[in-house]
This record gives structure tokens, sequence and C-alpha cells, in this order.
């Protein structure tokens, strides 16, 4: 007997990156205006707080917040913390239940799912029942930013990009026949290993993304940006440049330290387990010039975000139809 044919399911995998995760925003809203509307959305990370609010139609009114918000608000969410990490998190997420839609995850207009960690056994963990905002809260836990999230059976749970990045498998796992991976950190080791020698010549002649990324440094603005430029040369070679690049602290903070290397941590992770289960799509957005706490940012994020997915519309409707 022929097999029938039917619609292939379309999966998303919001990928994690912190800040840089606000460029989901406008993957999405591209999707949309295509008439792209995926069966399946989950996340690891930042990744799993859009997709939370896409998957519960909340996106747009999302969107509208995380564009209003400046440092102040950023710091306002900012409940200090002296064991575990450096954040609680109880006031992000407090805000999202009384902001946002907090309800079961069966229930979702949208099947939804979020990966986590656990802290004790290294396993990936998927929540797919239960609250959403509970969910969300246990995979945006970055290990020295967010306290773990404790669950019944003394399990901790902490950020699901720390085992699958961009999760893939779990899309599949939901039913998903093309899989749309959003990676939010393709290009983040190509801007750092810059040669060193480059550093000062290049300053003269940067995109306008990486000079903002320097002027961020001068002033301290940008809390990832001491590390953007970390390289300058010496001697006569690289006269010219020392006297447009201000002299860098000889060494990065411990946040930075740990930002940097979780996020160095989850290139490689991704890069292994997209080689071993690759997405049909790859949107891959350039967000380098982007720290991992710039979520005062958005727009900048968001437009990168709308670009990346601009260019692959034509990949995508050879799929989609």
């Amino acid at each position: 007997m022929a097999l029938s044919r039917r619609r292939p399911r379309l999966g998303l995998a919001l990928g994690s990156g912190s800040a840089r995760g606000w460029a989901h925003i406008g993957v999405l809203q591209v999707l949309d205006e295509a008439g792209i509307r995926p069966d399946v959305v989950c996340g690891a990370s930042i990744g799993a707080l859009v997709g939370a609010a896409y998957a519960a139609g909340e996106l747009e009114r999302f969107s509208a917040w995380v564009q209003s918000l400046g440092m102040r608000q950023v710091w306002g969410f900012m409940d200090f913390n002296l064991s575990g990490g450096m954040l609680k998190g109880e006031r992000l997420i407090a805000f999202w239940r009384r902001n946002f839609a907090d309800f079961d995850i069966e229930a979702s207009p949208m099947p939804f799912g979020a990966v986590a960690t656990d802290l004790h056994s290294g396993a990936e963990v998927w929540l797919r029942e239960g609250s959403i905002a509970d969910a969300v809260r246990a995979s945006i836990a970055l290990p020295g930013l967010f306290t773990p999230v404790a669950q019944e059976g003394g399990r901790l749970l902490v950020d699901g990009g720390i085992v699958n990045p961009v999760p893939t498998s779990l899309a599949r796992a939901m039913g998903a026949d093309i899989v749309i991976g959003v990676d939010l950190n393709s290009d983040i080791l190509h801007r750092h290993l810059q040669p060193l020698a480059l550093a000062g010549e290049a300053a003269a002649t940067l995109p306008a993304a990486d000079a903002t990324a320097l002027a961020s440094t001068r002033t301290g603005g940008d809390w990832m940006g001491r590390l953007k430029f970390w390289g300058h040369g010496t001697g006569s070679g690289a006269a010219a440049g020392a006297a447009q690049v201000a002299p860098l602290p000889s060494r990065p903070s411990v946040l930075d330290v740990v930002m940097t290397s979780v996020t160095i941590m989850q290139i490689r992770i991704t890069r292994s387990r997209m080689a071993g289960d690759p997405p049909e799509v790859v949107i891959a957005p350039s967000l380098s010039h982007l720290g991992v706490l710039d979520f005062h940012r958005a727009p900048e994020a968001i437009e990168e975000g709308r670009r990346a997915a601009q260019a692959a519309l034509a990949q995508l409707q050879r799929f989609t139809g």
C-alpha cells in the first residue's frame, strides 16, 4: 500500500545566548510575516523565555516590553544573592507571572518545551509539564549568575544551554519533522580571535556594531566590552592603533571570565551536537557585538534577528512550500 503524503511538522529550536536572545523576537516576527507558523517550539535558556512568550501568543506585547528596557529597569530585576549565584531570579519570574501568561505547559496554545541541566548528574532535562514560568526559570539559571532551581526529590536544575544550546533533539522528540535552529553564538569566537597585532589598526575601520562595542569599552557601558578588544599591539607597528584604542584593563572581572567561558563552552557543544543531529535550517544572527548582559540593547538584537531570518527565507520556503 502506498504511503499517503502529509504536511511535515515544523519545529523551532531557540538557542541560548543571554541578552543576545532578544534576536529570537526578530526571527519570530519575520516567520510570522512570511506565513511560517511552527507546530512546536522549544528553547534553551533565553530561548525558553522568548519561546514561552511566543507559545502563549504574547510575542507582540513581550517585544514591546523588552524594547522598553533601559539599564535602570534591567538593574531593577537584579535581586542579589550571596550563595548559589549572583541573582535569585525571583523578581524576574514574579514580573513574568504578573504580566505574562503563566499556565501548565500541557495547556499551552502551542506545544512548548524547555531544556534544563541536572546540576548533580549533568543530565539533560526536558521540561514538558507543570508551570511554564517555573520551566523558564530553571532553563535560564546560568551558573554563577542565577541560583539553581530546586525540584522535589532534591534535584537542582541549571541553564539548559550547558548541555543542549540549540535543542534540535527536543524539537524532534516533540514530533517535528523539520527543525529550524536559531544559533545565537555562531560568530562569537571569530570576533574574539582577531589577531592581536591588528586590533589597533582595525579600530579606525570597524563596522558600526564593533565601533559601538569599542566605545562602550572605553566608557564602561558594556559589561562584557572589555573582552571584545583584549589585545592591543605593541611597538612601532601598532603606534597608530595605540593612539586610537585606550589602554585596556589588565585583567577581566570574575563575572566576565565566567560568562565568556560559558559562552565558549556552549559554542563548542553546539558545534558537536549540530554535527550529530543538524537542524534542516539554521538561522545564525551576528551578535558578537552584544555582551551577555546587554539586555537593554533589545532593538539592536531584534533587528539583527530579523536580518538573519530574512536571509534564510529562501531556504525555509523549500521546506514549507
